[in-house]
């Protein structure tokens, strides 16, 4: 298979469209594939553990570090028995779609234990970008994500970073690239932990914890 048929154009509406069978037989052969977010290009796959090995493989990914997950619709967090606490449930309602990832609890034996952080909870975000959300629910579920690139190197705001640092992965056929073009400048997301008691910022990123605060005052740790 020739390196450029593994690189797809994901920007119009039509191309979008052309793209999505393709992804989807990718997705189910438990490849990894390349597309953008509302942040920067991502990794992922399919949520089984055949396809969560297969991007363990592909990033390098070191034990510990867990990838997150990106829905499209409220009843993926649900089937994989996930729970939006009380408080998680008030910043998905405030601020879902869009840059903010939840640490939500639960998913015992439906969610393959690599995606589980050292809080015990699954990272999940509602993304906010249209064309990958159109992905999402034509695949029917939630799909893992990492950010597309190499250890200590920044990650990718364009198909050609990806295809410059995995071209192997791309001519093997294990890697498939939706190329949506150069990605606007932005900040990653917050990631707040819904585990506890009290939810807890563990990364700084898009969204302001003074923000998150009007929707719950008791948020702790700062963004």
């Amino acid at each position: 298979m020739k390196p450029e048929s593994m690189v797809v154009p994901f920007w119009s509406p039509q191309e979008v469209e052309s793209a999505i069978n393709g992804a989807l037989a990718h997705l189910a052969a438990g490849k990894v594939l390349a597309y953008p977010t509302e942040t920067v290009y991502g990794f992922g796959g399919a949520v089984d553990e055949r396809s969560v090995q297969q991007l363990v493989t592909l990033k390098g990914r070191s034990p510990g570090k867990p990838f997150l997950l990106l829905v499209a619709a409220s009843e993926m967090i649900t089937r994989l028995g996930l729970h939006l606490t009380g408080y998680a449930s008030m910043f998905a309602a405030r601020f879902w779609p869009g840059p903010l990832t939840l640490v939500l609890p639960g998913g015992e034996k439906r969610v393959p234990d690599r995606l589980r952080g050292p809080e015990g909870g699954v990272a999940v975000r509602w993304t906010p970008h249209r064309s990958l959300a159109r992905l999402i629910l034509a695949h029917g579920d939630p799909i893992t994500s990492t950010s597309a690139n190499r250890p200590g190197v920044p990650a990718a705001t364009s198909a050609d970073q990806i295809v410059a640092q995995w071209s192997d992965a791309i001519g093997r056929g294990t890697l498939r690239v939706l190329d949506a073009g150069r990605l606007r400048d932005s900040q990653p997301s917050t990631v707040v932990d819904c585990t506890g008691r009290l939810p807890r910022v563990i990364r700084p990123g898009a969204i302001p914890a003074a923000k998150l605060r009007e929707s719950v005052p008791d948020l702790v740790g700062d963004a």
